[in-house]
């Protein structure tokens, strides 16, 4: 039997039934092989060698492999189609070099994990891409050249700073721009002018005012209440007459299918599906047969696939809804190797209902993949669009009505995309006749200021992204999830704002290493390592173009102080850290002492903040991205009032707000402080509820069985009540004040059910079944929140989702994508490296590559 090797057990699983008997079907869940995640594993100096090392993990998995050669003479390496994939074959293919003396060893892809297609791959096997391997080679050790390079220097010239990468920094960027952008704009008022009117017959209509003394009105033109009431007077006191009205047809036609910058848009935009989410959900879709490979910058279709497209189209819906000709779509892709067919259902006819997915990612994405393929595939859709011009007789004063109305819906039927604005269609305007007068009902003018450039969504910033250049299908969702864990971005409402760490390493990078973080000179490399895979470059050549500059560059920093950093940084934000003042004095005076001067400091946390220059004297700080509404909390913070003779303030520091009982003395250096919980708001804070926290630990009272104090308090991890040496989690911070006895004796218990310390084996919250691999799945409480667990898998719980309501159908996609991480890594895909595919390689301790992620893309 043939040996054949894919990535994840759930695709081996699927391929195994339609390749029957015959064929032994094996995972190698993912890389095998990975750089050990230290200095010297790539060597400029020596060629850039690299040196690899087989995963701890993988061993086991080469070691499967091997022993079912032992009785086959062909292995058939099918994993994805891709550089990804192709990397991870040529890996295989080097980790049993030994092993494959004598062995026939092909390569196979298909783009869907379909019985026809996988049977077709199998009768046309290849060798393994050179040139692809090398753009993986390539983009692999530009990451860790990067990362083990450029990331000591943010360490020791930057307190607090985690790492930089080649393409996540510049991604950062874009959403620090941004922020400042936004921090930079001023609103601009401007009014407008609507009037509701009516026709002969009564039926109401609205209408802009669009000119003004026989002068077509300019967004601004309207400056002022005063300017707009004189426009409402001009329209009071005239009679308003239809001047014109025309009606045009108009067509609409549909979107092209998905590739993976579109899914991923599409997906934000509808569901509020984070990059990684979507791809987790596309993955397990297409390994269980329902999508084509969901990695591509292509859009086109296979002919067979829009012939069944059209076929489905009249069947459900008539053919009225199928165009007289098939749509072609083409685009040209940026790399010719991740140029795949468009992402689609693999059988046309199967919609969400018959294929009786659960509900859950796959569902609503599988559900927007079908519609859309569908969709663009059908008639266009037919409108009609009307404009009515109106105004005085006397041509002082002109409105002007729009309407439009759908004669035939073709491809709204099934689908519309989504949009990133909000603005809509006009409806319909009721039969006006070229010369009637109408009624006026109301006029009424509306106040409008301009507003600043939105904050990025995970779906805008690829969008961006992809129009920039930067980055391919197989590393958005990496490189946008990136950023977020190295907490230098968080998502709040689904938009995506910089922490000031992650603002303080742009400017760094920005200021010293300019030339790196320029959006044309990243999008460049990525065409020159898309000519790698293309077999039109040598990646060695690209590597050392940029290793040159890059390590002179590295060298310039060596003599950089932190104090020159801060200087630097401080300097380049200065018009956003410290803008005019309404009095008109010296932005840079701090506004508690009246002497000491504002400046930039940093936290050994990595946060920044603006502190006085005269501290300790002075106390005045303020969040870098704050604005000097915030000194009332900062220096002598806020009096809440006075408890037991003591002044209560609600202050705020370089870690957030506290509250503090009395003040810093000579006899008492170090007050009662306690920090504002999260949740809750300074703005509430009142004087009961700053004693009732500085009071913390709260005593409950003795415990029934052995009289020792139970209390109640707000620790490290959150809210707990205490019995002697055991702890035990609150779910609510409020439930510390409020908790009485019989409570806290009941979540003692359960605490104590579950033994002792860490190694006592946790009660799982749900059991959801097992895995379609074998072994259980459940949710599990942790430490620092639920997860689900399979096996060796801990897969943590997102917020917004609740443990008692998660579903096997998500639990699945969770450890799929934590596998993903752990094993071949798909969702790290910028970080892997390599040397030539024929290369040999040399053997090293193994180590869990998942480190290497951590200081390269």
């Amino acid at each position: 039997m043939a040996v054949v090797v894919v990535e994840s057990p759930a695709k081996a699983k699927t391929i195994n039934k339609y390749l029957g008997k015959d064929y032994t079907v094996l995972a190698s869940f993912g890389h095998v092989r990975d750089l050990p995640a230290k200095d010297g594993s790539v060597e400029p100096d020596h060629d850039f060698n690299m040196k690899w090392e087989v995963a701890a993990d993988s061993k086991k998995h080469i070691k499967a492999i091997t022993d079912a050669l032992k009785d086959d003479d062909t292995l058939i390496l099918a994993t994805d189609p891709d550089r990804e994939g192709e990397a991870i074959s040529w890996h295989l293919e080097q980790a049993l070099e030994k092993k494959l003396k004598g062995k026939t060893v092909s390569r196979v892809t298909f783009n869907a994990i379909t019985k026809p297609a996988i049977l077709e791959a199998m009768k046309h096997p290849r060798q393994v891409d050179a040139p692809l391997v090398e753009a993986y080679l390539a983009r692999r050790a530009l990451d860790y050249l990067v990362g083990f390079n450029l990331s000591p220097v943010l360490w020791r010239k930057l307190p607090g700073a985690r790492s930089a990468g080649r393409v996540q920094s510049v991604c950062l960027r874009l959403i620090v721009e941004r922020e400042m952008e936004i921090e930079a704009f001023r609103a601009r008022e401007y009014w407008s002018v609507t009037a509701t009117l009516a026709n002969a017959r009564g039926a109401e209509f609205t209408a802009r005012m669009v000119s003004l003394g026989g002068r077509k009105l300019d967004k601004f033109d309207l400056a002022t209440r005063e300017a707009a009431e004189i426009a409402v007077q001009a329209l009071t006191s005239r009679d308003l007459v239809v001047q014109s009205v025309e009606a045009k047809p108009a067509q609409r036609h549909p979107t092209a299918p998905f590739m993976t910058s579109t899914l991923q848009q599409e997906a934000s935009r509808k569901f509020g599906m984070g990059a990684k989410q979507t791809m987790a959900a596309a993955q397990r879709l297409y390994e269980a047969g329902h999508i084509t490979y969901m990695r591509t910058d292509g859009i086109d279709m296979a002919p067979e696939a829009v012939t069944q497209a059209r076929d489905e189209i009249a069947r459900r819906f008539g053919k009225d809804y199928v165009p007289a000709s098939p749509r072609l779509y083409k685009n040209k892709a940026k790399n010719a190797q991740e140029a795949h067919e468009c992402i689609r259902p693999t059988d046309m006819a199967a919609d969400p209902d018959s294929l009786r997915l659960a509900e859950g990612d796959q569902r609503k994405l599988y559900d927007l993949i079908w519609k859309r393929t569908i969709a663009c595939q059908m008639e266009a859709a037919r409108l009609e669009r009307t404009t009515a011009e109106i105004g005085s007789k006397d041509g002082q004063v002109g409105l002007r009505a729009t309407g439009q109305v759908v004669l035939f819906d073709g491809f709204l039927k099934v689908y519309e995309e989504g949009r990133d604005d909000e603005d809509g269609d006009e409806g319909r305007l009721p039969q006006l006749l070229q010369g009637e007068t109408t009624a006026k009902k109301a006029i009424t003018p509306e106040q409008h200021f301009t507003q600043p450039p939105p904050r990025y969504t995970e779906a805008t910033l690829v969008k961006r992204m992809e129009e920039l250049g930067i980055g391919r299908p197989s590393t958005y969702a990496s490189i946008v999830t990136t950023i977020q864990e190295r907490g230098y971005v968080r998502k709040d409402k689904n938009r995506l704002i910089p922490e000031d760490k992650g603002r303080l390493v742009t400017i760094f990078l920005v200021n010293y290493f300019r030339k790196y973080l320029e959006y044309d000179f990243t999008a460049d490399l990525e065409e020159q390592l898309d000519d790698v895979s293309a077999g039109s470059r040598d990646y060695k050549d690209v590597l050392a173009g940029f290793w040159r500059d890059f390590h002179a560059a590295i060298e310039e920093t060596a003599e950089l102080r932190i104090t020159d950093v801060l200087e630097k940084i401080d300097e380049v934000l200065a018009p956003h850290l410290y803008p005019p003042r309404d009095d008109g004095s010296d932005p840079r005076v701090c506004p508690t002492c009246g002497e000491g001067r504002l400046n930039l400091k940093t936290a050994r946390s990595g946060g920044a903040f603006i502190g006085c220059s005269n501290y300790p004297a002075c106390r005045y700080t303020r969040p870098l991205s704050g604005d000097e509404g915030d000194a009332e909390l900062s220096g002598d913070g806020k009096l809440l009032g006075h408890d037991q003779g003591d002044p209560i303030y609600l202050r705020t520091g370089r870690f957030g707000p506290y509250v503090q009982r009395g003040e810093v003395t000579a006899d008492v250096p170090k007050p009662p402080r306690a920090s504002l919980p999260k949740g809750w708001a300074p703005d509430a804070m009142d004087l009961d509820r700053a004693v009732s926290l500085l009071s913390l630990p709260r005593p409950i009272g003795p415990h029934p069985e052995d009289g020792a104090l139970v209390e109640a308090g707000i620790g490290r991890f959150g809210p707990y009540v205490k019995h002697n040496t055991t702890y035990a989690n609150l779910p609510e911070v409020d439930e510390v004040f409020t908790i009485g006895m019989n409570r806290a004796v009941e979540v003692l218990a359960a605490k104590l059910a579950r033994g002792p310390g860490r190694g006592a084996a946790a009660q799982p919250l749900k059991v959801l079944g097992d895995h379609p691999d074998g072994g259980s799945v459940q949710v599990m409480p942790g430490r620092y929140g639920p997860y689900v667990k399979w096996d060796k898998i801990n897969a943590t719980l997102p917020k917004d989702i609740d443990p008692a309501a998660v579903t096997m159908e998500q639990a699945l996609e969770l450890v799929a994508a934590k596998a993903a991480t752990k094993g071949k890594g798909k969702g790290t895909k910028a970080a892997k490296p390599a040397a030539k595919p024929k290369a040999k390689t040399t053997k090293a301790t193994a180590k869990s590559k998942a480190k290497t992620g951590k200081a390269a893309d």
